[in-house]
């Protein structure tokens, strides 16, 4: 008896993945290895260069096919393939490869992983700059934190990379969401189908054997790839404010901060008498979380969810962060730390979390509780699979139903090909004259 074939996945990514420099790879890795699992036939496609700290993705059995933007040669190569599911990452992708997919391959299921809303990153990016040349006032930032859905939107609303994000969002039969906050903006305030979008936050295993002890740790620790505006910005606002009130009460207190493609704009803040250690890349996030007594993350700005807060969580690293830090990652369950909106609070939480055992100790309890409530590899994997599996056998109906990306895909997409067609003719006009 013939065995089924295998389900085809493509994944088409912005950047090849680097699970130990960025939340967003390890995100996407979580993703391929759940189709590994599932035994799918998986190919992963960029049209971007190889990454200094790229995985290895031959050696977990998935192919690695180059791909180039404005060129037809990527027709022939997925018509060969012909996927069941092709995942984009990033609303970039889909915007590039999107109407290629569905003239060649009509009957694959498009689904787009956000990771996180990159037009309200960029909207909360330009909150607090507007912020920053308001006042001078480094210290309380409150009224950056946690607004209204509504005052988001109006963020947004204007601005041509939300158009363009949500455009995508709509274009695709399913989106892969990483926050529950973004799905109720999204729903909410732009009226997108709650059909369309899909929980999916980080997948991990927890933990089976006990996390290092309050005594065999001993300074902080800061992690955040230097790409990242918020990370860099987080870095400043540590440098500037937080880590001389927390020297106030700790003079011997000591900070490494961690970062794949640290800057010579970062390594020039490096300053062993203040404590303040630039450590450059960690080949081994959770090696270094491990040995960290507290983690800090003062995000002023961002979107998604923090990576770098699960692995602590793994880690049994309590932490101190913002409420831009904890969003969407605790739902009404405790905070394995603490959350605080200005710079004397952060500093002051960081000290006491640093020297009170008990509470410490406590809060790395409630870390690895929170694992287990949320984050589990195998109630997400397994729900996942699930959708994607439903979604492909109601494809047509559920387009159908979506009319409005039906309509988006026949005006957009027909200006993509169009202007795509016309970059690879002019082109190919250079390369012969």
């Amino acid at each position: 008896m013939n065995q089924p074939r295998a389900t085809k996945v493509l994944a088409i990514g912005y950047v090849w993945p680097e699970p130990r420099s960025s939340a967003a790879g390890g995100y996407v890795m979580q993703l391929l290895g759940t189709f590994l699992q599932q035994g799918w036939d998986v190919t992963f496609s960029s049209p971007a260069g190889a990454g200094e700290h790229q995985e290895d993705l031959t050696a977990l059995g998935i192919r690695e096919v180059p791909i180039e933007l404005n060129n037809s040669s990527f027709d022939a190569f997925v018509s060969e393939l012909a996927p069941d599911i092709v995942l984009f990452e990033q609303f970039m992708m889909e915007e590039q490869f999107g109407w290629r997919v569905e003239k060649h391959c009509p009957d694959a299921l498009r689904v787009l992983g956000t990771q996180d809303l990159q037009s309200l990153r960029h909207a909360r990016h330009q909150r607090l700059k507007d912020r920053l040349k308001a006042s001078d006032d480094a210290n309380d930032f409150s009224d950056l934190f946690a607004p209204a859905l509504r005052e988001e939107f109006e963020l947004m609303a204007d601005t041509d990379l939300a158009k363009r994000e949500i455009a995508a969002l709509y274009r695709s039969d399913l989106n892969l969401m990483i926050s529950e906050v973004e799905i109720e903006l999204l729903v909410e305030q732009f009226n997108v189908p709650r059909s369309l979008l899909h929980w999916c936050p980080l997948m991990v295993d927890v933990p089976d054997s006990p996390p290092a002890p309050f005594e065999d740790r001993g300074h902080f620790i800061h992690i955040g790839n230097f790409r990242h505006a918020p990370n860099w910005d987080a870095v400043l606002w540590l440098k500037t404010t937080i880590w001389p009130l927390i020297r106030e009460q700790l003079p011997t207190a000591q900070l490494h901060i961690y970062g794949a493609y640290t800057p010579p704009k970062a390594t020039a803040l490096h300053n062993a008498a203040q404590g303040f250690h630039v450590m450059n890349w960690a080949e081994d996030a959770l090696q270094v979380m491990s040995a960290a007594r507290v983690c800090l993350a003062p995000l002023r700005f961002g979107a998604g969810i923090k990576g770098k807060l699960v692995d602590a969580m793994i880690c049994g690293t309590p932490n101190v962060t913002t409420p831009i830090g904890a969003e969407a990652m605790h739902g009404q369950e405790q905070w394995p730390g603490a959350i605080t909106r200005t710079a004397q609070d952060f500093a002051d939480s960081a000290v006491q979390l640093y020297k009170d055992q008990s509470q410490w100790s406590s809060a790395q309890t409630v870390g690895l509780q929170l694992l287990a409530q949320r984050y589990q590899k195998q109630v997400h994997g397994p729900a996942l699979i699930a959708k994607l599996e439903y979604y492909q056998q109601h494809l047509s109906q559920l387009r159908r139903d979506n009319f409005t990306g039906s309509m988006l895909r026949h005006h957009q997409h027909k200006s993509t090909q169009y202007m795509s067609q016309w970059i690879e003719a002019k082109n190919r006009f250079k390369e012969d004259t």
